[in-house]
């Protein structure tokens, strides 16, 4: 993979002042931007509090309450910023892998019926497309070396062990659970081993 670094800015929130830095593949012209606070001098071997957050423009963008991945954007900026020194990578890989458009199409056989993983099973998709190698060359370009990862997701802290990435700690991010997605929630407790509460599920 042909990695780089394109540039970076300050990035004023209301959850604080993030640094943004941007990445982009050559290969396949994918970009990704990481949020950053109090990483101007390098942590060394401190863990870093992280967020490994897939893009999601129905959650992140225009508040779908038909998944949890808006509040647990918010609540990883929230407790980046209130901490001190973190970083968020935001990754560009909609839909669990497999784009916008085949996100919508799955929406509609869920909207039929099936749940998250049956959808992008009945689309000739597997349950979870997406790649994290590329998170160890942004967080290498950043001066991070251990992270304390912001998940309810295992198998995303084995993913980016297997990438040489060493993850000190899982902190749970439990968030953004409402009616609407209740069956999405106990889909990801029961089929794709998240670790959420059982009063959650």
């Amino acid at each position: 993979m042909a990695f780089e670094f394109v540039a970076a800015s300050r990035l004023p929130t209301r959850f604080g002042e993030f640094s943004i830095h941007a990445f982009q593949d050559s290969e396949s012209g994918k970009e990704h931007v990481a949020l950053t606070v109090g990483l101007e001098t390098p942590p060394g071997d401190e863990p870093v509090l992280a967020r490994i957050h897939s893009e999601c423009l129905t959650g992140d963008g225009f508040g779908s309450l038909r998944c949890d991945c808006g509040p647990q954007l918010e609540a990883a900026m929230r407790r980046v910023s209130e901490a001190g020194r973190g970083v968020i990578l935001y990754l560009r890989q909609e839909g669990r892998g497999i784009g916008l458009v085949n996100k919508i199409r799955a929406y509609a056989l869920q909207d039929a019926g099936a749940d998250t993983v049956e959808a992008n099973e009945q689309l000739g998709f597997g349950a979870d497309l997406r790649e994290y190698a590329m998170c160890e060359d942004m967080l290498r370009h950043l001066g991070v070396r251990r992270v304390r990862l912001l998940t309810n997701n295992p198998k995303k802290v084995e993913a980016l062990q297997a990438h040489g990435i060493d993850v000190a700690e899982r902190v749970p991010l439990v968030t953004g659970i409402n009616p609407f997605n209740e069956g999405y929630m106990q889909t990801k407790t029961d089929k794709m081993g998240h670790m959420l509460p059982t009063e959650a599920t």
